[in-house]
């Protein structure tokens, strides 16, 4: 039985097998191909916010042409849209622009105008959340760029477990690396790099519920300042 055709219980029983495999602090390279070794480049999918693409870099290079997903909110900056186009470019990948059901229009003359600030639970949720697993239905497998070193919702990382609420195996190679090492591997290796990132933004969202980071902050203290919430949904 193959990944593409083995049922959930069977993906779920790969995963921790493969995290037992790989342990807590594997190298990411090996992490892909652990990946390429169990899925052909149909099976899985690339989350990239477009702050960088050391994650779509990395796993092209043993799964090339994989698809690359960007979840276009409507809200994002000009930075990140243009990041997202010279990444396209750059790499050996296939962006997909994963949609929101409805534009920013349409959201605003059904919910209220700026769902973001009034509600900013509902606007993640119907903007990336929905989509997103929307899209995640036709893959077995997705990478993300998740880091222990963004928050510490995120010190517990695994780089391989079974994502129940999206029904695949999730899998983040970056997970050991600080922010540091990012951005050296994106300036050793010549990747696009959104400019944001070196502006004080090390964590970049949607423009309205994104400010920059003051000194000794966690790197995602600039999203949805202000408020208690800390995740947009996807990695919960």
């Amino acid at each position: 039985m193959t990944a593409r055709t083995c049922d959930k219980a069977s993906l779920a029983a790969l995963a921790a097998s493969g995290a037992a495999e790989l342990g807590w602090d594997a190298p990411a390279e090996d992490v892909i191909a652990w990946v390429a070794r169990n899925f052909t480049v149909r099976d899985v999918a690339v989350a990239c916010s477009m702050a960088d693409a050391v994650l779509p870099a990395l796993v092209a290079e043993q799964l090339p042409g994989v698809d690359v997903l960007f979840l276009d909110t409507g809200y994002h900056f000009d930075e990140t849209y243009a990041t997202r186009n010279e990444v396209a470019q750059a790499l050996r990948i296939n962006v997909v622009d994963v949609l929101p059901e409805q534009t920013v229009a349409e959201q605003d003359s059904l919910l209220g105008k700026d769902l973001f600030r009034t509600d900013p639970g509902l606007c993640c949720a119907l903007r990336k959340v929905a989509p997103l697993r929307s899209t995640l239905a036709g893959y077995r497998l997705w990478f993300t760029g998740v880091r222990r070193d963004e928050a510490p919702t995120r010190t517990n990382t695994p780089l391989i477990t079974w994502d129940e609420a999206n029904g695949l195996i999730k899998v983040n190679p970056l997970a050991g690396w600080t922010f540091e090492e990012l951005v050296d591997y994106s300036g050793d290796n010549l990747l696009p790099v959104n400019p944001l990132l070196g502006q004080g933004y090390p964590s970049i969202g949607c423009r309205p519920c994104t400010r920059k980071v003051a000194a000794g902050e966690d790197p995602r203290a600039g999203r949805w300042a202000g408020t208690s919430k800390t995740e947009c949904g996807l990695h919960l």
